[in-house]
């Protein structure tokens, strides 16, 4: 099984997208709506993807987060 990389999420203005940024110059490269992930929230690792409502807002399944932004996630 290949290793999980860990990562925090960032908003991409240029594409109106999430991300994962890895480190100073290495991103995942965009993320679209029903992709799967990890998100470390209270102490522990949870299974998440990330979906889009009818507002046009990123929302993560079963995540309560008013800012995606900088989350500590692995994929």
């Amino acid at each position: 099984m290949a290793q999980k990389m860990t990562g925090a999420l960032v908003f991409d203005e240029r594409t109106d997208r999430y991300d994962i940024r890895f480190d100073l110059a290495s991103y995942y490269g965009g993320l679209h709506c029903g992709e799967c992930f990890d998100v470390f929230t209270r102490g522990k690792w949870k299974p998440t993807r990330i979906e889009m409502n009818m507002a046009q807002e990123w929302y993560l399944v079963g995540i309560r987060a008013d800012d995606l932004n900088g989350l500590r996630v692995r994929i």
